[in-house]
């Protein structure tokens, strides 16, 4: 399972398996001992026979266990193992064994509205994210704060994941005006005075590090000549926030802006992940500038979405979505709104934003409820 630091991997594993047999590779000395004898992990299991389901939490801290792990699956009898795991970088660079297809692959993401119900607060969300360990906490923007600064610290610093900490310190600055918006590397580069490889390799890793993702433009059948960058997010809008430098020529409303399309972004990736992946996540823009945020698109339906930070509806909020449709007349087209009022403008259907994504559920179709 792999998820975020602070999305709750190990709080749902002790509630899912509270008999678990538990290595925390997080604790200095469990991740001391099991890094100098992998084997270590055979002797306990094999002196634990009643523990019939083990948990290696953060397994990235120390990937040899996975050629150990794949070791007991093979024998007769073998127990369950539930993995978990914040970061993908090392594993990918040793090249260690990944279990040989033996392993179930699923993601965790920061709370969805629908799981918070009456809880969900769309400012709050927007304000300081969705991440459990965030949401819970007394002082958020302290904890917020603190999040960076961790990854920084523990995962980029303490693992060898890049030469020079305080590049690496200004790109995340400078790559958060990137968030919500088409991404190119040499505007970033430039503006971090590194060459675009770095940066290239900068965004690499906060995706290896589950902090963010890129979209990829929709192109299938085109008719239109279509951007080639990718769109890029951080996974949770407080993390954006806690990134963005802010000043006197910054915008309130620009920031709210980037922050609501992010929360969208975040929800509607964690609706395909828990509904099995089924479908894929894209944006659309043309050559000329012609946007739509999300294309939804797979088996279960095809979907245009755009997302805007205003109470009411213009027509030129429109433009991007009907000129969607002219090309896909399959789509179902929808936009999300901060007004109280579901509207039919223009064969668009326009939803209030915190409606939409409180009945957004993994068991339900994009558009159920509408």
């Amino acid at each position: 399972m792999w998820g975020p630091r602070g999305t709750g991997k190990s709080t749902w594993t002790r509630q899912a398996y509270p008999e678990a047999l538990r290595i925390d590779l997080l604790e200095p000395a469990v991740f001391r001992g099991y890094s100098a004898r992998p084997e270590r992990l055979r002797e306990l299991v094999e002196a634990n026979p009643q523990r019939r389901i083990v948990v290696l939490d953060e397994v990235q801290k120390a990937p040899e266990l996975l050629a150990v792990v794949h070791a007991l699956l093979e024998e007769k009898g073998a127990r369950r193992f539930v993995l978990t795991g914040s970061s993908a970088r090392k594993l990918k660079r040793s090249g260690v064994d990944l279990l040989a297809g033996r392993a179930v692959v699923r993601s965790l993401h920061p709370f969805l509205a629908v799981e918070l119900g009456r809880a969900f607060d769309l400012e709050k969300a927007l304000t300081h994210g969705l991440l459990p360990l965030v949401w819970n906490a007394d002082a958020p923007d302290d904890v917020l704060k603190a999040y960076a600064a961790l990854y920084v610290r523990e995962e980029v610093q303490a693992e060898g994941l890049v030469r020079n900490v305080g590049n690496f310190s200004r790109f995340l600055e400078s790559i958060s005006f990137s968030h919500a918006s088409v991404l190119t590397l040499s505007n970033v580069a430039r503006e971090c005075e590194v060459e675009r490889k770095v940066v290239e390799g900068y965004v690499a890793i906060l995706e290896d590090l589950l902090l963010a993702f890129r979209l990829p433009v929709f192109s299938k059948r085109a008719k239109r000549k279509v951007s080639v960058h990718p769109k890029f997010y951080f996974f949770d809008p407080g993390v954006y926030r806690s990134l963005r430098p802010q000043g006197p020529l910054d915008r309130p409303e620009e920031i709210a802006g980037h922050a609501l399309e992010g929360l969208v972004a975040q929800h509607l990736r964690a609706w395909i992940a828990y509904g099995g992946e089924r479908n894929r996540l894209f944006f659309w823009r043309t050559s000329s500038g012609v946007e739509v945020d999300f294309v939804v698109y797979g088996p279960d339906g095809f979907w245009a979405v755009e997302v805007k930070n205003s109470d009411r509806v213009r027509d030129e909020d429109l433009r991007g979505l009907r000129t969607f449709l002219e090309d896909y007349p399959e789509t179902r087209p929808l936009l999300l709104y901060r007004g109280r009022e579901r509207l039919k403008r223009a064969g668009v259907l326009c939803l209030p934003c915190t409606e939409f994504l409180q009945r957004l559920h993994p068991a339900r179709r994009l558009d159920a409820g509408t």
